[in-house]
C-alpha cells in the first residue's frame, strides 16, 4: 500500500486509521500488527492504538492467531450508502447479466479523477466470468465506466478519442485498461441532481459484437434512469 501524507488541516490519526481499513480491504485473510505498521508506515505502538480503537467500534477484529481483519461493524456503516441507487439497480443489472452472460457493473463518480465500483452482478450460468472487487477505485480516464461518464459531459480540449467516440454512439468501449484482456462496455445513467454521476456496463473476456452489447447496455441504462426519475 502506498503511504500518503494527510492533507493540510485534516486529522493525522484519523488518516492513519482509515489507512488501516484500506490496507485490510486489500488483505481479506488478515494481517499481523507488524504488517499493518509496516503497511501504513507507522511505529508498531501507533498501529496497536489504531487497531484497538477500530476494534472498540467493531471495524476490525483479531482471530485466534492474532491476525487482524475487517470487522462486522463496517456492514452497518456501509449499508445506507447509495442504498436507493443499489436497490433500484440490482434487478436491472441482473437482467443485463442474464442477457449478455457477462458480469454487469454499476459505477459512480467518486471525484474529479476517480470512479468507484458500487455493485457488480455475476452471471449465474456462464462457464467463466469476470470478477471485480466492489468498492475499488479506478481512474476516470481509463476503463469504459469512467469514459462513459466523461462522454456525458461537453467536449473538453485534449480529451481521449475514446471519449469522443463514446459521445457519438452512446456507449464506451475499452479493452485491457482496468484488467489485462478484459473488455468493458458502459453507458451513462441519466440521474437526478441528488444522485452521483453513474454508469452501467458489462465486463467480459471477449466481445465479438460490441455494438450489440452496447445497445444492451444503453437499454439497461435507460431503464435504470427511468426508475431513478
Amino acid at each position: 500500500m502506498e503511504s500518503t501524507l494527510p492533507a493540510s488541516g485534516t486529522s493525522k490519526t484519523l488518516h492513519h486509521g482509515l489507512q488501516v481499513l484500506e490496507l485490510l480491504v486489500q488483505h481479506p485473510r488478515g494481517l499481523t500488527l507488524t504488517e499493518i505498521a509496516d503497511g501504513i508506515g507507522v511505529h508498531r505502538t501507533v498501529a496497536h492504538r489504531l487497531v484497538r480503537t477500530l476494534e472498540a467500534h467493531y471495524l476490525c477484529r483479531r482471530d485466534r492467531f492474532k491476525r487482524i481483519s475487517l470487522g462486522t461493524g463496517l456492514v452497518r456503516l456501509a449499508e445506507p450508502v447509495e442504498q436507493d441507487l443499489r436497490t433500484l439497480a440490482r434487478p436491472v443489472l441482473e437482467e443485463l447479466t442474464d442477457s449478455a452472460q457477462a458480469s454487469a457493473h454499476l459505477v459512480v463518480r467518486e471525484n474529479a479523477e476517480q470512479v468507484r465500483m458500487l455493485m457488480i452482478v455475476e452471471p449465474r450460468r456462464a462457464a467463466m466470468h469476470v470478477a471485480f472487487r466492489t468498492g475499488q477505485l479506478d481512474p476516470i480516464t481509463r476503463g469504459s465506466a469512467g469514459l462513459a461518464i466523461l462522454a456525458a459531459g461537453p467536449p473538453v480540449p485534449g480529451e481521449r478519442a475514446e471519449v469522443t467516440r463514446a459521445r457519438e454512439r452512446g456507449f464506451a468501449v475499452s479493452t485491457g485498461e482496468i484488467a489485462p484482456g478484459i473488455t468493458g462496455i458502459s453507458a451513462v445513467v441519466r440521474t437526478g441532481r441528488d444522485q452521483p454521476e453513474t454508469s452501467i456496463g458489462l465486463s467480459l473476456f471477449e466481445a465479438p459484437d460490441p455494438d450489440a452489447l452496447g445497445h444492451l447496455v444503453m437499454a439497461a441504462a435507460q431503464r435504470l434512469s427511468a426508475l431513478l426519475g
